[in-house]
């Protein structure tokens, strides 16, 4: 191979691809934009913001409003080569002082959905800002109270124009977010999203692991289960494999091309996903099903009041919870069953596979024993 690194980086340049920002990213510019102006007058334009892998983009605003003890300020999303419903939205944020000791107040605006059911990672009543857009939206006010010497204690309401049309497009109405869309993102990058060259991406994976000598590689949902994998293995980059929903596509290569061992990793609901056949993970062509875990709960012991309640749960984040609190070992018990389906995809080759399944934060709530 003439190039040196495998792993994610080397997939996504290997695509072609434009990337873009999350609306987590653009509501954090937004808002540090809209508290510089609040404390100085002057919005920065275009305004700088440092992601949580170090990257610096910029982002031009679309709206500047200063008025008193607030200040609102607009970024369009930019989704890059991702065909994400979300691209093109209007999204910003209005900043309001608050008395010192109040600390940073999440609210929902117009277009941003709030939390009305359990099983998701904020609390029912919550805006549907998730937890990292929220701490990087902290940090970058903490940043810009100490380069001005203010307190940072600020309520930012984030709103996305047209955002509860565009929310009906998503999977939100049937989550229980209500009212508009969520401001996601874990890194504050979009990765584009294109079936052929994605595929190809990860089979150009597997051939630079294999070339460089590396007999045991890892398939990651997300930069996440890549830092999990990296604690629990040490793998180096070029073996880990951003497989994206493209459950599939890692199996079946594989079994072309085998190395001795594959561990798989991902967020619990996804896996749950392969544990019940899906090689696509995608949520626009396959979901989680409740039934299928409130069997695989009751052959772990649960009772049927259990089962019952685990078929009736809102997301398998929730049905996971339900499970723990009753000592059942759900996430084990997907590991073992998306490990197998994946032995079932390989079809005798010889890989042995085993199977991590993560909540958000990157924490192990069920594993398998190599295969």
């Amino acid at each position: 191979m003439s190039e040196a690194t495998g792993g994610r980086s080397a997939q996504l340049k290997h695509t072609g691809l434009r990337p873009g920002w999350t609306t987590g990213a653009c509501a954090t510019a937004a808002a540090t934009a809209a508290y510089t102006a609040l404390l100085t007058g002057d919005f920065p334009d275009p305004v700088t913001i440092t992601l949580p892998k170090g990257q610096t983009p910029a982002f031009a605003l679309a709206v500047e409003e200063l008025d008193g003890d607030r200040a609102t300020a607009g970024v369009v999303k930019d989704a890059g080569d991702d065909p994400d419903v979300t691209h093109g939205a209007l999204v910003r944020a209005t900043v309001r002082r608050l008395p010192p000791g109040s600390g940073v107040v999440f609210r929902a605006g117009p277009g941003v959905g709030t939390v009305t059911l359990p099983g998701l990672p904020l609390d029912v009543g919550e805006p549907a800002i998730n937890p990292v857009p929220r701490q990087l939206m902290r940090d970058h006010i903490a940043r810009v109270a100490a380069e001005r010497g203010a307190t940072g204690d600020v309520e930012i309401t984030v709103s996305v124009d047209h955002g509860e049309e565009i929310a009906r497009s998503t999977w939100n109405p049937r989550l229980g977010i209500l009212g508009g869309l969520s401001i996601l993102g874990t890194t504050g990058v979009v990765v584009p999203y294109s079936c052929s060259a994605w595929i190809d991406s990860i089979r150009r994976g597997v051939d630079v692991a294999r070339a460089a000598g590396h007999t045991h590689v890892a398939g990651c949902t997300g930069s996440t289960s890549e830092k999990t994998v990296v604690a629990e293995h040490g793998l180096p980059e070029i073996a880990l494999l951003d497989m994206g929903d493209f459950a599939g596509a890692v199996l079946k290569y594989v079994r072309r091309h085998p190395v001795d061992r594959l561990t798989v990793c991902g967020g619990f609901a996804k896996l749950s996903k392969l544990a019940a056949g899906h090689l696509d993970l995608h949520s626009a062509r396959s979901q989680v099903d409740k039934g299928f875990l409130a069997e695989l709960a009751r052959r772990g012991g649960a009772d049927a009041a259990l089962a019952a309640e685990v078929a009736d749960a809102n997301t398998g984040l929730a049905a996971l919870q339900l499970c723990a609190a009753a000592g059942v070992p759900l996430g084990d018990l997907v590991a073992v069953a998306a490990r197998d389906q994946a032995l079932s995809v390989l079809r005798g080759a010889p890989v042995s596979v085993d199977v991590l399944c993560i909540d958000r934060a990157g924490t192990v709530v069920g594993r398998s024993e190599p295969r």
